[in-house]
């Protein structure tokens, strides 16, 4: 039995996306405000709570082009910062 991690959106985090396929995200709980750009807008409307971060990464590799070799570290990374902010949590689920 294997554990995995699947991130999952803060569900009071508001994303208000803008004309240039920008967004920003705004957690009311500590009035935080982050800016992201296209790819980290498709990157937060899949964490579900049900993809891994492995499945995230290969939606955006089946979808954008010219996807660099440093995507998942990228990824993960948006995620992380995300996190520390109290826009992303994590459901841990079983595997079997």
């Amino acid at each position: 039995m294997n554990e995995v991690c699947s991130p999952v959106r803060n569900p009071v985090a508001v994303l208000r996306e803008e004309f240039d396929d920008w967004a920003v995200l705004f957690n009311p709980d500590t009035a935080q405000a982050v800016g992201i750009n296209p790819i980290g807008v498709t990157v937060w409307k899949l964490i579900d709570g049900k993809r891994t971060l492995d499945d995230v990464l290969l939606h955006i590799k089946d979808h954008y082009e010219d996807v660099p070799e440093t995507a998942r570290e990228d990824i993960d990374t948006f995620i992380e910062n995300l996190t520390e902010g109290g826009f992303v949590g994590f459901r841990v689920g079983d595997t079997d």
